[in-house]
């Protein structure tokens, strides 16, 4: 009795993923719902971010912090603001570029908003820096995700890989 509700039901269990995964592979969308339509924002970005990277590529140092003598947190944080600035300087820069596409219009304040949020943290970061703690960088959190992923993703849904935010503080 017990085998003849069983079989039924894993049939009708395995239709529906199979319906499922056909489906997902041939019918739905495959468009990123953060890719954005307007390709001369995308360029004008692209340069843009480009010079900061340049800009943040000039001020690496490899030195190792207790090979840097008694200054070295301070000589950090000091090199994280001004990598810091230069991000800020695309940030704006981004903000005045205009969006010809209504999904551009409303991803990418969303997105540049995410980029200040993740420029007020590395300005925590270096605070902390200063008063001497050297503990890892933390940023924010949205959803289970850390903001730079967030912001990463979006920059590479729209082939803007110069605007992806920098590593310089990772682990």
């Amino acid at each position: 009795m017990i085998r003849r509700i069983y079989k039924p039901m894993l049939i009708v269990i395995c239709l529906l993923i199979g319906v499922m995964w056909i489906y997902a592979l041939f019918f739905a969308s495959k468009v990123s719902i953060n890719k954005i339509g307007d390709s001369s924002w995308k360029i004008a970005a692209e340069k843009i971010c480009l010079v900061s990277e340049k800009e943040r590529m000039a001020l690496i140092d490899l030195r190792k912090v207790k090979d840097s003598g008694a200054n070295a947190l301070s000589e950090r944080a000091q090199i994280i603001d001004k990598a810091t600035d230069s991000l800020e300087r695309a940030v704006n820069a981004l903000a005045a570029l205009t969006i010809s596409d209504a999904k551009g219009q409303a991803l990418v304040p969303l997105w540049l908003q995410d980029y200040r949020t993740h420029i007020s943290d590395r300005r925590g970061y270096t605070e902390k820096l200063r008063s001497g703690v050297n503990k890892p960088f933390s940023e924010t959190v949205i959803e289970g995700l850390p903001i730079s992923e967030k912001i990463a993703t979006f920059a590479a849904d729209n082939a803007i890989s110069s605007c992806a935010p920098p590593i310089d503080l990772s682990v």
